[in-house]
């Protein structure tokens, strides 16, 4: 791979976060992680010089690699010139509507989601599958290692965020493996990890209003040092005295003076649907 960028004068550009995998096990261990079948449709973000998508292409039914940087596509077209069952589009990942853009390549099929994620953009790409998870099946993610520990964080730890909330509450999280800087090409400043989220068939739990669930969410973790009932008091997305907050606590059989990372993602929702019947009853 490094004789190919040489050859064509390419060098990974920083601004993209692009730290190429080029270890043949790791790759081999991705694809193992996904569970990819011959009938399996699968989505790769940032397709880079082709590696991990040739690994793919071998086992998948149908690989579609998006691919911003558009220097590379040539590279693509090379190193994934002997398979029929790949489409790459050169586009940013982030400007796509992704609706659309997974029926058209996909139809009513679901897909295994696998991509090398800069860490720039790792929380915004996965929010935006999260919120697209009727088309998706699993997601095996490459991202920092501390991204990798806050989407698996369990409560009271310091990783344990709105994040954490919002993966568990629809997804199976598991860190699969962690991975060497040394592995990549240009070696990143930090360690990986590789995530698998298994989307759940329905929430992890039954909520009355999932939007208040996540504003409360939210508002607990904006201001991590603050008791519940000063930062669901103060929150910008919640519109509730602080009688009505201390009510809602009391209601629900949660201390206001605890802090929002010591919350269970089950005690949010009793506390989402608290709130929910107690606003209700305002209005």
């Amino acid at each position: 791979m490094a004789a190919i960028l040489k050859a064509r004068g390419i060098r990974p550009k920083k601004r993209l976060g692009q730290n190429f995998l080029i270890d043949r096990n790791t790759l081999s261990k991705i694809v193992e992680a996904a569970e990819v079948e011959s009938d399996s449709l699968v989505l790769e973000i940032g397709a880079g010089l082709g590696t991990l998508s040739q690994a793919l292409a071998e086992k998948s039914k149908k690989l579609v690699a998006v691919e911003k940087d558009e220097q590379l596509i040539p590279v693509l077209s090379e190193t994934l010139a002997g398979f029929g069952n790949v489409e790459v589009t050169a586009a940013d990942f982030m400007r796509l509507d992704l609706e659309l853009f997974l029926a058209e390549k996909f139809g009513d099929k679901r897909c295994i989601v696998v991509a090398n994620l800069p860490y720039c953009i790792t929380t915004p790409v996965i929010t935006s599958l999260i919120e697209h998870r009727t088309r998706i099946d699993r997601m095996v993610l490459m991202v920092q290692k501390e991204v990798a520990d806050r989407l698996a964080a369990a409560p009271g730890s310091s990783d344990y965020g709105s994040l954490s909330v919002m993966v568990q509450f629809y997804s199976s999280v598991k860190i699969v493996m962690k991975v060497s800087r040394n592995v990549f090409m240009p070696a990143p400043e930090v360690d990986s990890a590789v995530v698998r989220m298994d989307i759940l068939k329905k929430p992890a739990f039954d909520v009355k209003d999932e939007k208040l669930f996540f504003e409360i969410v939210r508002s607990a973790f904006e201001q991590r040092r603050k008791t519940l009932l000063s930062a669901l008091t103060n929150s910008r997305l919640l519109s509730l005295s602080r009688d009505s907050v201390e009510t809602i606590l009391q209601d629900a059989g949660i201390d206001g003076a605890r802090r929002g990372e010591t919350l269970s993602i089950e005690e949010f929702a009793k506390l989402a649907d608290t709130a929910w019947r107690k606003m209700r009853t305002i209005s």
